[in-house]
């Protein structure tokens, strides 16, 4: 995405352009991928940022906060930001840590339990746990 792309993004969710939230978009809009925040980090050192870790975290949050970017929480440890917010599912390989998509059309349901009194549903999110199959 181009940063003048970037830049009306931040205007339609509210985000105050810094150059450091400009960076990290960069990263994390330039295609739809998923990143966490330590790969995003490792990408602007390689790059000769000086941007911090609590910086990264703290623009990541926001970012997620704003609907810019979804947060995707896999597992106690892995974090990870989804550059796509259209709605769709995922793999999820528990020994490598890839994220792929997976298309909204190719998931269906044939129904879907009752829901607590007094909500309603916001979308539903599929999430498939994959792991290389053992001889």
């Amino acid at each position: 995405m181009a940063r003048s792309d970037i830049l009306v993004q931040f205007d339609l969710h509210g985000i105050l352009p810094t150059p450091q939230r400009l960076e990290i978009a960069e990263i994390l809009l330039a295609k739809p991928q998923h990143l966490s925040a330590e790969q995003i980090l490792e990408r602007l050192r390689q790059s000769g940022s000086s941007v911090s870790k609590a910086t990264v975290y703290n623009t990541l949050n926001l970012f997620g906060e704003c609907g810019l970017v979804k947060e995707l929480s896999l597992d106690p440890e892995r974090r990870y930001y989804d550059s796509s917010t259209v709605p769709h599912h995922h793999f999820y390989n528990v020994d490598t840590g890839e994220v792929t998509d997976i298309s909204e059309d190719e998931v269906s349901f044939s129904a879907l339990p009752p829901l607590p009194e007094g909500t309603e549903s916001q979308g539903v999110e599929v999430l498939i746990k994959v792991r290389r199959r053992r001889e």
